[in-house]
């Protein structure tokens, strides 16, 4: 076990554990966007940042990826912890200004509209999708690329396989901006991406006719669970 103290408040959590889950742990509200307790932490939006006392002097880090250690001393509101907060919403802000969770997170920060604007993307990096189908799908049909001077790519972004997508529309379920979006007409699904639209085939059911999921995603499902492709020929209300 480690013994830290978060905000005046002496704990002892597991070794292991992050500062954003020491915090939960005693009742302490850091603020998130990338992060989700069912993946595993990225450290990609800096909402949760927190000052962490060193020898050098106060630091700042991203409390889901930090690992707490024995005699830490944390603070989630100091001065330098809540700016390096509020930058990083200020330029999500920035970034993404119709999302409505990055608006929210804004101004429960105090901060009503960003001091500079910059191009206009709803994609902001959190790499909730990315994770979401690697690691929760399995499916693995969207990566992150970084950007780099060795790359093809001038700008970091994320892309789609639509040949892995099963088009469960798990990426457009999780993502905080709406950057990708799922839509059903009759037979066919479409997914937008930011950078790709993917349509996809609707499986019939055989007893009433209804269109009730994408057969990629059926065929996945039948593949992972290791039965024959029949035992999805039904909706769920048709089935026994």
């Amino acid at each position: 076990m480690v013994k830290l103290t978060i905000d005046n408040k002496e704990i002892q959590v597991e070794d292991g554990a992050s500062i954003l889950d020491a915090a939960a742990k005693t009742g302490i509200s850091i603020p998130t966007l990338c992060h989700n307790e069912e993946l595993s932490p990225a450290g990609a939006c800096r909402v949760c940042t927190v000052e962490v006392a060193t020898d050098e002097g106060p630091i700042t880090v991203a409390s889901c990826n930090y690992p707490v250690a024995d005699g830490m001393v944390v603070n989630t509101k100091s001065e330098m912890a809540l700016k390096a907060r509020k930058l990083a919403l200020e330029m999500l802000l920035a970034q993404s200004p119709q999302s409505e969770k990055i608006a929210k997170l804004a101004l429960d920060a105090g901060l009503d509209a960003p001091r500079f604007s910059l191009k206009g993307d709803e994609c902001v990096l959190c790499r909730l999708c990315v994770r979401t189908c690697q690691e929760v799908v399995g499916a693995n049909a969207i990566t992150f690329i970084a950007q780099g001077l060795d790359r093809d790519n001038k700008d970091a972004c994320v892309e789609w396989d639509a040949d892995k997508c099963i088009a469960c529309g798990s990426c457009a379920f999780i993502c905080p901006t709406k950057a990708v979006t799922l839509c059903d007409n009759v037979d066919t699904r479409v997914i937008q991406t930011p950078n790709t639209n993917m349509e996809f085939k609707m499986k019939a059911c055989t007893k009433c006719g209804a269109y009730y999921a994408p057969e990629k995603q059926l065929e996945y499902m039948a593949k992972t669970a290791k039965l024959p492709i029949e035992k999805f020929d039904l909706c769920m209300d048709c089935r026994d």
